[in-house]
């Protein structure tokens, strides 16, 4: 393979591109209860904005999964972020909500392949460990934009209107699929599987299976967590969602040390080790809030504090497992990367789903949902061949 010629500034594209797809969301948060009063429809309606976009990112990575098995990637990702402006605008220009729901479809499916390419791609353009810290950082980066994009989103609502998230999403894009396709020779691409490879062949492979699902129930463990706390925060514990805000921030510095000390880590440890030991120690973390509240605990600071071990796991865990998903996938890269997105993706929503109809009952309930998962990646660790030394 060529070597990268700035492997620096094609991370930096990878990870603009990427930071894109997540905008899609968080951006657009603030809009959405305002929408029926400018485009009509119901309250309900204006939440299927959200909805579609993350079932058009399902959809897209499974799409994006197959083609970049098949098809040079640099084209494919440049290709969809013309496609992610285009839509973005199509979007800005709604004239009605179901029409927005519609294009919003579009707007997730288009904006899913950085996520699928990036990590072969990363992969092709550095060593192990060099890998995983560039994951680490990548997943820093990614923590932090749900927490300042909705705060940006809020001043262009303010400031320019509904619409002008769509906008700036469109001129970024359009702005970073010109820089990828000016700098196409820095950017590697894993050598296509040729139809080689399958979803099916993943999914019979168990050291695929290994990292790929561990990865998703810890993660997964985390993110329920976090999406019942605001209403079990409120409701339950009758506190105000400052006390939320609190647990986040918190969790989000613990997990970027973590994070970005992973790599060092793993070379002194083992990456195997690293990738037991954060699971272990999110799944603990999970089981010490479950316990904390079927003991009757209320306190919003120790909710926080006891809730830095499971961000501390995660941070510890995410890069190398990542990392190693990708090459327990044999080649298979697009593929690997996209059925573990949809993974996470799926934990998290199943979790959530199951867990809704408890978050206002304390503490307890929430917690064990999520420590579920959270124990069953570790089990799976134990259970499932790893790669060899």
């Amino acid at each position: 393979m060529k070597p990268v010629a700035a492997p620096s500034l094609a991370f930096a594209l990878l990870l603009l591109g990427t930071t894109l797809g997540l905008a899609g969301t968080d951006l657009v948060l603030p809009a959405v209860p305002g929408l029926p009063d400018v485009l009509g429809g119901s309250a309900a309606m204006a939440q299927l904005v959200l909805a579609a976009f993350v079932a058009g990112g399902c959809v897209g990575l499974i799409l994006f999964g197959e083609l970049g098995a098949r098809v040079d990637q640099r084209t494919l990702l440049v290709s969809s972020l013309v496609a992610y402006a285009l839509v973005s605008l199509a979007c800005a220009l709604a004239p009605s909500l179901p029409s927005l729901v519609a294009l919003r479809f579009l707007h997730g499916l288009s904006g899913s392949a950085a996520a699928v390419f990036a990590p072969g791609m990363i992969r092709a353009m550095f060593n192990e460990a060099r890998a995983v810290r560039a994951i680490g950082l990548m997943g820093s980066i990614e923590s932090i934009v749900p927490a300042l994009a909705p705060v940006v989103g809020v001043w262009l609502l303010a400031a320019f209107g509904w619409n002008s998230s769509f906008y700036v999403i469109a001129g970024l894009s359009l702005a970073v699929a010109a820089l990828i396709h000016a700098q196409r020779a820095s950017l590697p691409v894993p050598p296509p599987t040729r139809g080689a490879g399958s979803y099916f062949r993943l999914l019979k492979n168990a050291t695929y299976l290994r990292y790929a699902l561990t990865q998703a129930f810890t993660l997964g463990g985390l993110l329920i967590f976090v999406f019942g706390a605001p209403a079990m925060i409120t409701k339950a514990l009758g506190a105000s969602l400052n006390a939320f805000i609190v647990m986040q921030v918190t969790g989000i510095i613990f997990f970027v040390i973590a994070a970005n000390s992973a790599s060092r880590l793993a070379d002194m440890f083992g990456a195997e080790r690293m990738i037991l030991t954060g699971s272990i120690l999110s799944a603990l973390g999970l089981m010490g809030l479950a316990a904390y509240g079927a003991s009757g605990g209320t306190g919003t600071l120790v909710i926080a504090a006891v809730f830095v071990p499971v961000n501390l796991g995660l941070g510890l865990r995410g890069p190398p497992g990542f990392f190693r998903a990708i090459l327990a996938s044999n080649g298979d890269d697009a593929r690997g990367a996209a059925l573990m997105i949809l993974a996470i993706l799926a934990t998290t929503a199943i979790g959530t789903a199951i867990a809704a109809p408890f978050v206002t009952a304390g503490i307890a309930p929430l917690a064990m949902v999520a420590a579920g998962f959270s124990c069953l990646s570790v089990l799976l660790l134990l259970a499932l061949p790893k790669l060899p030394a």
